[in-house]
């Protein structure tokens, strides 16, 4: 069996933060927003074409890592997504929002003009919190 690919714009426009149970953990390189990427383990190219359980076990990791963007991270709202008409691969935005975020209310698709970088140390930082909030339920990766 082929290993899995995570679609190579994914891969280009994040960074790798690890692995859960179902799907890989991503971060949107734009530091502006924090903008995590769940790309679950299927051939599958929309969510709502997996199979029932399968779905709600990947929608329970993506509600996961916004409860870490809620309670870590203090965004009061997230937008979720899964778009996929640049990329086909199965792939879900959890994006955490602010009243004074850079395109508040506008939602961060065409809107997000800013741009800011993450520092290796902050990549560092959050993937110890992440680690911390998630448990055994976060395999990190070693890029």
């Amino acid at each position: 069996m082929a290993e899995f690919e995570i679609h190579a714009q994914l891969l280009l426009d994040t960074y790798r933060l690890g692995r859960m149970p179902l799907c890989h953990l991503l971060l949107h390189r734009n530091g502006v927003l924090p903008w995590f990427i769940l790309v679950p383990e299927t051939g599958v190219a929309d969510l709502l074409d997996l199979a029932g359980d399968l779905r709600a076990a990947v929608i329970g990791e993506a509600s996961r890592v916004a409860d870490f963007i809620k309670h870590e991270l203090a965004c009061p709202k997230i937008n979720f997504a899964a778009i996929g008409n640049v990329v086909p691969q199965l792939h879900l935005h959890v994006v955490g929002r602010k009243p004074d975020d850079v395109c508040w209310p506008a939602p961060v698709w065409g809107n997000l003009s800013a741009t800011r970088q993450y520092t290796a140390l902050e990549i560092g930082r959050l993937k110890e919190r992440l680690e911390r909030f998630l448990g055994g339920e976060l395999v990190l990766s070693r890029e």
